[in-house]
């Protein structure tokens, strides 16, 4: 069975919010239970940002052993390096997702660590652009699929520099295809790239196989300069560029198989989330497929 007829089984899960280890308990942080309680179908489920050295904090418990939906996002596996999927670490993910019980893993299809997995070699950049990255952030998925029994979803990572021969687009529409899976497009993340590139933010995106996007991310960033060179930071700021929204906007409308989107807003509280949150379910009811959602 192709992914497409895959994604049918997938749930619904509609509009959530992102945490990870010791996010909720900052100050000023988005408090979930105070979320539910004003506002639960705009936190209708937890994206649980996973790195397996530190496990799950008590908020992520809380809520799992509540029984209410979650997805699992993982924090430290470089997918084109097999070495990585090493049985301890994979033990460690299936007793994590036995907690959590998550509708499906994603995460960003980067690098998390430089050299050996470690704490003080932990990152995030992005793929090298090219064929044979593609083909073996494919294979990684493909065994993180079997190892795990859930649906790996990759995620374009942030990034101020990109290397290598093809458009971001087009390697995860390689990765994608070889891999016969989803994806989750974060839309402020593709903004910060075509920014980068001079590109318009949709641009590539008409001939992109949307019925593979699954999830969608939107997030605040912030627009910094230094010695003449421009980049969006990837902050999870309050405001959420038009660019942004824009790519969020023009994908909702065409992804028929979107189930769920995240507002990351962990690390602001209630008051400074939720117009981020109505406004983005704003535009998911007037998009032609919200009904999907």
């Amino acid at each position: 069975m192709g992914f497409v007829e895959r994604a049918q089984n997938l749930p619904e899960l509609g509009l959530g919010v992102s945490t990870e280890y010791g996010a909720a308990d900052a100050p000023d942080a988005l408090n979930l239970r105070a979320l539910r309680r004003a506002a639960p179908r705009l936190g209708a489920f937890l994206e649980v940002g996973v790195e397996v050295a530190k496990g799950l904090d008590g908020q992520a418990t809380r809520w799992a052993n509540a029984g209410l939906p979650t997805t699992y996002h993982f924090l430290d596996i470089n997918l084109d390096e097999p070495e990585d999927m090493d049985p301890i670490w994979l033990a460690k993910v299936r007793q994590l997702a036995g907690v959590l019980k998550p509708a499906w893993m994603c995460g960003d299809a980067g690098l998390w660590h430089f050299g050996p997995r470690d704490r003080s070699h932990m990152l995030l950049l992005p793929p090298i652009l090219s064929d044979a990255s593609a083909t073996a952030q494919a294979e990684g998925l493909v065994t993180l699929r079997g190892a795990v029994g859930l649906e790996v979803l990759p995620e374009n990572p942030p990034g101020a520099i990109f290397l290598g021969e093809l458009s971001l687009l087009d390697f995860f529409e390689r990765v994608l295809e070889r891999a016969d899976t989803g994806m989750l497009l974060d839309c402020a993340h593709l903004a910060m790239y075509q920014r980068l590139m001079g590109r318009p933010p949709t641009d590539g995106l008409a001939d992109f196989p949307l019925e593979r996007i699954i999830e969608l991310h939107v997030a605040g960033g912030s627009v910094r300069a230094s010695g003449g060179f421009s980049w969006i930071e990837d902050d999870h700021a309050a405001t959420i560029l038009p660019e942004t929204w824009e790519i969020f906007r023009y994908v909702a409308q065409r992804a028929e198989n979107l189930k769920a989107v995240v507002v990351e807003c962990e690390r602001n509280p209630l008051p400074v989330c939720l117009p981020m949150m109505r406004q983005t379910a704003a535009v998911l009811r007037d998009s032609a497929l919200s009904g999907t959602l």
